[in-house]
């Protein structure tokens, strides 16, 4: 899923295309995409883009006077500029997004589709598609202290928690951990104050980090290839990979879909955590150490 390095740079390329444009239409090729009815999306063509915006991992398209466009990429949702108008063949095309100067389409690769559009009218209406987490990036570290031990939940849940901070998904929360050098188990009643810090330092660090990383690569083309695996993580996608920094062999915890990466020998004392489902076959016989 998209995060908010990703996030940040399509809202800084689409806002460099569009803004001051007017949308000549909407083209939807799956309906299950738009998620409201009121006011229909035909509402929105022949207005004026004002300018873009993030809330959480959700696009947000502002159109003159009081109108947003809440575009949720979910998984596999991924956006893509074209200079000239472009048909909405094949099965991973949704929606295709109309200016004077080119087309913006939206595809969605894989059987479960989950990405959702949806036209409200007024902030108290976009106000409602805001989970509530605090901005890493803009937050103090007194406000990040309250808001992470608002609720005694593991690191890796109260990151990747959208109501607690705002944009942190799986696969940066992997990264903020082991910069860290935090356990994505650890519980956040269990922190001490320089702990918090640290996690406070690191949040900021590498967000900022893969902000400017990912800015300097697209340059002032469109990006095309929004991925949760890069090269230059430490970790996230790493499994059986040596840790950059210590050497130690990367591993992760496994649930349903999703994967935790980690480096024992930075985040963990050289403990293994439990798998959910490897160690529960093995039980006994699961190692406590490498």
């Amino acid at each position: 899923m998209p995060e908010l390095p990703d996030i940040e740079l399509y809202i800084e390329k689409i806002d460099e295309r569009i803004r001051g444009q007017v949308l000549n239409d909407i083209r939807i090729s799956k309906p299950f995409l738009v998620r409201s009815v009121d006011p229909p999306l035909s509402s929105a063509t022949g207005k004026r883009i004002s300018g873009l915006r993030r809330i959480g991992k959700r696009i947000v398209f502002g159109l003159e006077p009081d109108y947003w466009l809440v575009l949720h990429l979910m998984v596999a949702g991924r956006l893509h500029w074209h200079d000239d108008k472009v048909a909405l063949t094949g099965k991973h095309k949704l929606a295709a997004f109309d200016f004077p100067n080119g087309c913006l389409t939206l595809t969605e690769a894989g059987t479960k589709k989950r990405a959702s559009l949806y036209l409200v009218r007024g902030n108290d209406a976009l106000a409602e598609h805001d989970p509530g987490g605090l901005e890493p990036l803009e937050c103090s570290f007194d406000a990040f202290r309250i808001q992470l031990l608002r609720e005694n939940r593991t690191l890796k849940r109260a990151l990747t928690n959208p109501r607690t901070f705002s944009g942190i998904g799986n696969a940066y929360s992997d990264e903020i951990l082991h910069a860290a050098q935090l356990s994505p188990i650890r519980l956040t009643s269990k922190l001490d104050n320089e702990e918090i810090r640290s996690l406070f330092d690191a949040t900021r660090s590498t967000l900022e980090h893969w902000c400017a990383l990912l800015r300097d690569q697209a340059n002032d083309r469109f990006p095309e290839k929004v991925t949760a695996f890069r090269p230059g993580m430490a970790v996230h996608g790493k499994f059986g990979k040596p840790c950059p920094t210590c050497g130690t062999t990367v591993q992760r915890i496994r649930y349903k879909s999703n994967e935790t990466n980690y480096c024992p020998g930075c985040q963990t004392g050289g403990r293994l955590l439990a798998d959910r489902s490897l160690s529960r076959l093995l039980k006994d016989d699961w190692p406590d150490t490498l």
